[in-house]
């Protein structure tokens, strides 16, 4: 999200909030290449060669986004905070379908020492139940302390830099990182569990 970008960007979204569809033609282009630039975010850990991945999930995001064309866009980072949560569910209900298609023996156990919330597979990987593992778990950390757990998902699932984070929830960075740490740790508590 670059600044220079917002003010045009909330406009458009807006407009198109009220209907103007010259405005959705116009805003396209600068939502889809945000879009990718998140989808790149799951796929720079992925084989070379895994574009179709990140492509699918951008269309997938964009067309679920467009349906709901009838949302009262706030402003971009309202915008970006629900492609984070659109992102996170398609990543997610992707890995719950490959982990349901292993159930039967070869699906290993969760390592928590092996988690790492920076670099949790993707859902094609074959570490898709950590994925699950980690929706499950920022899903209750969602009820104990919302604003950490949006943290996680607009930086994990969004792709989302501490300084984007901080615009989007309006709070510092330095509070973001403090989020992050805090949710981080506590997320960490929680796969060990599993």
């Amino acid at each position: 999200m670059a600044a220079n970008d917002g003010p045009e960007l909330t406009q458009l979204l807006k407009a198109w909030s009220r209907g103007d569809q010259t405005a959705l033609e116009r805003l396209t282009p600068m939502v889809y290449d945000r879009l990718r630039r998140l989808a790149s975010h799951y796929v720079r850990r992925e084989r070379a060669g895994q574009t179709l991945q990140r492509t699918a999930l951008v269309h997938e995001a964009y067309v679920r986004l467009i349906e709901g064309a009838d949302a009262d866009w706030q402003d971009r980072a309202h915008f970006f905070a629900v492609a984070a949560q659109v992102m996170r569910r398609i990543l997610v209900d992707a890995a719950r379908a490959r982990h349901a298609q292993k159930r039967g023996g070869d699906m290993a156990r969760l390592d928590p020492s092996e988690l790492d919330v920076d670099t949790i597979a993707a859902p094609g990987t074959d570490r898709a139940f950590e994925l699950c593992a980690l929706d499950d778990a920022l899903s209750s950390l969602a009820k104990l302390d919302p604003r950490r757990a949006q943290v996680i998902e607009l930086r994990f699932f969004g792709g989302l830099t501490v300084e984007e984070t901080a615009e989007v929830l309006k709070i510092s960075a330095q509070t973001v990182m403090r989020d992050w740490k805090t949710a981080k740790t506590w997320l960490a508590r929680q796969l060990r569990q599993v």
